[in-house]
């Protein structure tokens, strides 16, 4: 929808399949931008519920929420193992986006891979295994690698660094024979992410670019802007507006990448069809926001301007933190001066389970690299009270 006398004003009625903490963040944004909300969701204790007009506490395979979505006035998802051929039914009556078609390509690895080949964009080198029978001498050269199940894997999960064919045997067997890529391990000096906010050929915008660091498979911190040269970062930007442009794709996507080797070459890793999580510093450190961009986008609305307002460094807080007291010490993140805490209202804490983040803004990513460690450490070891001269920030 380019033709802007028809956007989707307030106070329509827009909705979101999945109410975790990226429904939670859309939703607070279209209700400030006036917009009632509409929320489906199985969990009673959904995040998003508490902020949306009608939570829809129903399975996600049921027929009458999904009548009822399609009432709305533009649908939207915050996680990509939604039914895409649910999001293709919808389409017929109401505004979807992203495309069911753009979230079944983010959903298999292999489509995936083929979709960034299409826009002429490069992969690490891999091989789709479907039978034991593909595990033969061929696959030696992507050895040692990481096998990774080709749906259903986020977050470390449903993948198994492999290093000869006994253990690559061993890894699909307990993936479970199922479809999978056998990725070869890379020269790798980083890895990145660009957030992209696309609304049609003419109007697509880009956040600034995110180094991030994972530990155990999982995001721990995105360093914003990414500490390497100008060139590489123009070019980030570049891959995930013309991937966004082979795919049609309109909403927010996350990009991700490997920077690799001494060259700095850059390939593509993988692609979210939603805001993610290493976008979150755009909540405290930019013009606009992906969750805004999202509201904006589906409703038929230019992008926003998406420029950093200062560096920073965004930092996860998992369940991790829970166990060392009844409830972690907020005092730390809340009385530092340049620290932006935001908590996702999960009843049920485990490990490694996502919580909240927080976001620390410097003089350069570095700093705030430097600063979100120590406050986290504070946090890890409930510490009492952090105050802001404990860190230099100057």
């Amino acid at each position: 929808m380019s033709c802007f006398s028809s956007c989707i004003l307030p106070p329509s009625m827009l909705g979101i399949m999945g109410g975790g903490q990226l429904g939670a963040m859309f939703t607070v944004a279209a209700k400030t931008m006036g917009y009632q909300v509409m929320v489906w969701d199985p969990d009673p204790e959904a995040p998003a519920a508490q902020f949306a007009d009608v939570h829809l506490c129903a399975a996600f395979d049921d027929s009458k929420a999904l009548q009822a979505m399609a009432e709305c006035a533009a649908v939207t998802t915050e996680f990509e193992n939604v039914n895409a051929q649910s999001m293709r039914w919808l389409a017929q009556y109401t505004v979807v986006s992203p495309s069911g078609e753009c979230v079944a390509i983010a959903q298999d690895r292999q489509q995936e891979k083929e979709w960034i080949a299409k826009a002429g964009l490069k992969t690490v080198p891999y091989r789709v295994v479907c039978a034991e029978s593909d595990i033969d001498s061929h696959v030696e050269e992507l050895l040692p690698g990481i096998l990774k199940t080709a749906t259903l894997g986020y977050d470390g999960k449903g993948q198994i660094a492999v290093s000869t064919i006994a253990e690559l045997k061993s890894a699909f067997a307990k993936l479970g024979q199922v479809r999978c890529v056998l990725e070869k391990k890379v020269d790798l000096r980083a890895e990145i992410s660009v957030v992209v906010a696309r609304l049609d050929e003419e109007h697509t915008v880009c956040f600034p670019v995110a180094e991030n660091q994972h530990e155990n498979g999982i995001l721990a911190y995105s360093l914003v802007p990414a500490r390497l040269p100008l060139s590489v970062l123009q070019q980030a930007e570049q891959m995930a507006c013309r991937l966004a442009q082979a795919m049609e794709y309109r909403g927010v996507m996350a990009v991700e990448m490997f920077v690799v080797g001494s060259k700095m070459q850059l390939v593509v890793n993988e692609v979210a069809p939603r805001p993610h999580n290493s976008g979150h510093f755009s909540m405290d450190a930019c013009i606009s926001d992906q969750f805004q961009q999202q509201v904006r986008i589906m409703c038929g609305l230019k992008p926003a301007a998406a420029d950093l307002l200062q560096p920073c460094c965004m930092a996860n807080i998992l369940g991790d933190v829970w166990p060392l007291q009844a409830e972690p010490n907020w005092s730390v993140v809340l009385n530092h001066a340049t620290a932006f805490l935001h908590l996702y209202g999960k009843k049920q804490v485990r490990p490694s389970r996502k919580m909240g983040h927080f976001t620390v803004l410097a003089q350069d990513s570095e700093q705030a690299l430097q600063m979100a460690r120590a406050l986290h450490l504070r946090l890890q070891s409930g510490a009492q009270e952090f105050c802001s001269t404990d860190v230099n920030l100057s």
